[in-house]
């Protein structure tokens, strides 16, 4: 371990706030390319150094119930939900496992939908398409199947898919044979793409799901395997869909290996060469609630005892390959004051990411697991609003690595108080200011904004230096920076 991972990986294990000096002095850096990408700061992919400034995470807020899982076919087992955006009908989708009863079976499950114009109020479209419980009249969309356990659908961003296949998705489990290939046209009337698993090489007891990745050019699937005793992700890749290579497990980022009950990986929509991944974290055997506290409650007892564990949910990232990173090992999302949030499987992120706002970022939470009164709820965060860089009013700064740029202005998502502000410097690779972008020609910032142009009084044109390895200085006091890019 060098000594930046060996650095925040003390730091991570004490506080929720992550200090940094990590200059390597004497020491050349190639420049990462960039481009007119926007970068966040979940991992340090672009962090040189920190003085008196920190990473801080920001967990979303707490909003309304957006869904009860209350018909007959769905119930208090109900799960793996996944939501996405339909750029064609712009309408956001919610797929769903529906379990009325405790039995894994393919007479049990089903795939369940529902849609919603703004991410808020949500209703169940009757698709009439599988009878169960003895009607068409349900939102079920797909039935008498192993995908049903954990049917994970996708909107295809692939340049060459095909327009009936815009909707993709993967689900299955072992004892089903493995992972079967879905396609869609509209995201209702499923067909499966091979009447065989395409792939088998790994656990599948979870929410396992895939996505086009435009920055590697190819499908990638992270998936539930079982090492050490511990629930674990690994990941697969193909070109087709149908064809997928030999799985790598993910790295342990230099950090102990705990229960990742699901992963949940998904493009960060607004800077998809990031993975986010909100992966429900499980203590097996680590009972918060008393036994008899769970019999009041009404715990579910039909798989054992519910009761005597717990989870919460973590922010990971990975830009691909087998890297992860765990920035923080602090929840991002913790079970609160319900009871019925702190026992077995409560807590379970939704996979994807939903723009509900001009400023707002919704993400999707399953909780009262078992309970009659399972539910889905909303928590909103502001756009890229997952970690920043902060320093306080005392003052702090953050240098970016050498960096590769496109475009003609720097844009900043950031939020400082009244007393607070910012400025920014682009300096050369070795660290000399460049002459009309230095410190003191950067006018103060001040406000909250998603975002906004630095400007400098020197009034030199931005572009002259792109194609350049530059590194970027942020001077803050009292403020927060979220995320940059070049425009």
């Amino acid at each position: 371990m060098d000594r930046r991972a060996f650095l925040l990986s003390v730091c991570n294990a004490a506080n929720l706030f992550v200090p940094v000096s990590l200059l390597r002095a004497g020491v050349e850096q190639q420049p990462r390319h960039i481009g007119s990408r926007r970068e966040l700061f979940v991992d340090d992919y672009v962090i040189d150094r920190l003085n008196g400034a920190v990473l801080r995470l920001h967990s979303p807020q707490q909003r309304e119930i957006v869904l009860r899982f209350d018909r007959p076919w769905e119930g208090k087992y109900s799960g793996y939900v996944t939501v996405l955006h339909d750029p064609e009908t712009k309408r956001f989708l919610a797929y769903y496992r529906g379990m009325p009863r405790a039995r894994h079976d393919a007479a049990t499950e089903v795939t369940c939908v529902a849609t919603s114009s703004d991410g808020v109020c949500w209703e169940r479209p009757t698709v009439g398409r599988f009878e169960v419980l003895g009607t068409k009249d349900n939102n079920v969309v797909m039935a008498r199947h192993s995908v049903c356990h954990n049917m994970a659908p996708f909107y295809d961003r692939n340049p060459a898919c095909p327009a009936d296949q815009r909707f993709k998705a993967i689900g299955g489990t072992r004892g089903g044979g493995g992972l079967y290939a879905l396609a869609s046209a509209d995201g209702l009337r499923w067909r499966f793409l091979s009447d065989r698993p395409v792939f088998t090489e790994g656990a599948f007891d979870s929410q396992n799901v895939a996505f086009w990745s435009e920055s590697e050019g190819c499908y990638v699937c992270y998936f539930r395997v079982s090492r050490e005793g511990k629930r674990w992700i690994a990941r697969t890749t193909s070109e087709d869909f149908l064809r997928w290579s030999r799985p790598v497990d993910l790295g342990l980022d230099g950090k102990p290996r705990v229960h990742f009950y699901t992963n949940q990986f998904a493009p960060y929509p607004r800077a998809p060469h990031i993975y986010l991944g909100l992966p429900t974290r499980f203590f097996p055997g680590r009972r918060v609630i008393s036994q008899q506290e769970a019999r009041a409650l009404g715990t579910s007892t039909d798989f054992g005892d519910f009761g005597r564990d717990c989870t919460d949910i973590v922010l990971v990232s990975t830009r691909g390959g087998a890297e992860l990173k765990r920035s923080f090992r602090e929840a991002f999302i913790r079970p609160g004051l319900d009871p019925r949030n702190w026992t077995s499987r409560a807590n379970y992120a939704a996979r994807g990411f939903l723009q509900t706002g001009p400023h707002e970022l919704s993400i999707y939470v399953l909780h009262h697991y078992a309970y009659p009164s399972i539910h889905l709820r909303r928590y909103s965060l502001r756009l890229d609003g997952f970690v920043s860089v902060y320093a306080p009013l005392a003052g702090g700064e953050l240098v970016t690595k050498p960096l590769r740029f496109r475009g003609n202005r720097l844009l900043l998502n950031y939020s400082t108080s009244a007393a607070g502000g910012l400025r920014v410097e682009l300096q050369r690779a070795d660290g000399r200011p460049i002459p009309g972008f230095t410190l003191a020609e950067c006018a103060e910032i001040i406000g909250d904004r998603i975002d906004a142009a630095v400007r400098w009084r020197s009034g030199q044109r931005l572009g002259q230096l792109a194609g350049q390895p530059v590194r970027i200085r942020f001077v803050l006091r009292d403020a927060d920076v979220f995320s940059f890019r070049f425009a």
